[in-house]
């Protein structure tokens, strides 16, 4: 984790990198919850923490969103033939992604009308990566759960420990709960990639719009909104499979009930 916090200002360049004390900070506190979260015995905030390899693609996701987003964002700075690679990779996917109504589209609607080009083309390459790269993600996480029978794939699925903020004793039927939360987060995340740019957009007099022509800002901003999204379908379906499996346990159960009243 710490080293996914400060993987931009570790690959751009010292003159581009600002507040290094403050990512050196946050990347030293996300490791050690990290490591409090999964070296404790009782869960605490965090979700499937044993129920692999969900949080496993959280992560990987996130990090390959951040390294070739934060090359495409040194191009500029310290051109290099790494550098010059992932950037017309990312100018390639953020030109195929670029078409009406896409959220690629959007997003370099969102920037100012008098961005620089480079601005621009730099924020359409990163929108392409990162968004590619979370359907990617999704895409993976659907073939563990239909083909690889994720969670009971990889032996008994606790309930308390990978879902601790979630009673199952108060609102109603904990498989309707379910249910519903999983649909909500599938449809937040689906809207989520055009929501946000209009958003933006709506609330441009309340920032300044040359934030965008900051590497970091346009690092972390991409990313978010990429990930953010694919998170939250990923949880959707998460919870839609363990609703499955516990209506599943029932109908088990309640045959097993008729078949012995029946003897």
């Amino acid at each position: 984790m710490a080293l996914l916090i400060a993987t931009p200002s570790l690959l751009l360049p010292a003159y581009a990198t600002h507040s290094a004390e403050m990512v050196a900070l946050l990347a030293l506190l996300a490791a050690v919850l990290t490591f409090a979260e999964y070296s404790s015995t009782f869960p605490s905030f965090v979700e499937f923490r044993d129920a692999p390899p969900l949080n496993r693609l959280r992560f990987t996701a996130l990090f390959a969103m951040l390294v070739p987003l934060s090359l495409i964002a040194k191009h500029p700075f310290d051109p290099s033939n790494l550098t010059a690679f992932f950037s017309a990779l990312g100018h390639l996917v953020g030109n195929m992604l670029d078409f009406p109504y896409s959220p690629v589209r959007l997003i370099v609607l969102m920037l100012p009308e008098n961005a620089p080009l480079q601005t621009i083309n730099t924020a359409r390459a990163a929108a392409g990566i990162s968004y590619l790269l979370g359907l990617s993600t999704i895409a993976i996480f659907l073939f563990t759960v239909r083909v690889l029978d994720w969670p009971v794939g990889n032996g008994p699925f606790n309930f308390w420990v990978n879902l601790p903020l979630f009673d199952p004793t108060t609102g109603g039927d904990i498989v309707h709960r379910l249910q519903r939360d999983g649909r909500i987060n599938v449809i937040l995340g689906s809207l989520l990639p055009f929501l946000i740019p209009a958003v933006v957009k709506l609330a441009k007099d309340f920032y300044a719009p040359t934030l965008f022509n900051d590497p970091h800002t346009l690092i972390w901003t991409m990313s978010a909104w990429s990930f953010l999204p694919a998170s939250m379908i990923m949880r959707g379906v998460a919870m839609l499979r363990i609703a499955d499996m516990i209506e599943e346990k029932r109908k088990r159960t309640y045959a097993s009930a008729e078949v012995v009243q029946t003897a």
